[in-house]
């Protein structure tokens, strides 16, 4: 549903101007965007709702998020990796999911990849973090179109990334993976997120 006017919000505080056009893009920028991420579980989250954006909105997997909490078993990579062809025909007949052949069969995959990954790494958190040795990488934008779509970090990341078994995550989805979990903070200076999302990395 869209939003008000900013000035007629109820905390009117500067925001990124991406956020003001669903309640639920302005509770998830307030809450979670850009929010260092250490947690295996909220990566792998981020991970299968992200791989199943590319083409669509972002406000169109946040209003679906809660039946793919449930339809992937609460995204626990461990219940998702033993998914078989039942499993595939019964996502492909939820509407209330993403109903794609491929992003199905890549989350799968992905959750497989994702517990290889933790093993031979020891943790996804601290996969994600070293390539930034443990520290956000801070944008400093002033404007929405200083945002870049990729970068080098995310090129880097999605390379290898797909050396290890993981589909579907490119470049342009593993940047928006980066800001969403914190790994890059792209909040534009002048939001009010900006400074906590700063403070909270330490």
């Amino acid at each position: 549903m869209p939003m008000p006017a900013t000035e007629t919000l109820p905390d009117p505080r500067p925001r990124c101007g991406w956020c003001l056009n669903s309640a639920e893009e302005l509770a998830y920028h307030d809450a979670e965007w850009g929010l260092p991420c250490h947690d295996d579980g909220t990566l792998f989250e981020f991970l299968i709702l992200e791989s199943f954006q590319a083409g669509l909105s972002w406000r169109t997997i946040l209003r679906k998020r809660e039946h793919f909490r449930r339809a992937f078993a609460g995204f626990d990579p461990q219940q998702v990796a033993r998914f078989d062809d039942a499993d595939q025909q019964r996502l492909l007949a939820d509407a209330g999911i993403v109903r794609h052949r491929q992003k199905i069969a890549a989350a799968i995959q992905n959750a497989r990849a994702f517990l290889r990954l933790q093993e031979e790494t020891g943790s996804a958190a601290g996969y994600f973090w070293n390539f930034v040795d443990g520290r956000p990488v801070v944008g400093h934008r002033q404007t929405l179109a200083d945002i870049p779509a990729v970068t080098p970090l995310a090129q880097t990341v999605a390379k290898d990334l797909k050396s290890r078994g993981f589909a579907f995550l490119g470049p342009t989805t593993i940047y928006a993976h980066l800001q969403a979990t914190g790994v890059v903070n792209d909040h534009l200076v002048s939001c009010f997120r900006f400074a906590e999302v700063q403070a909270a990395a330490g």
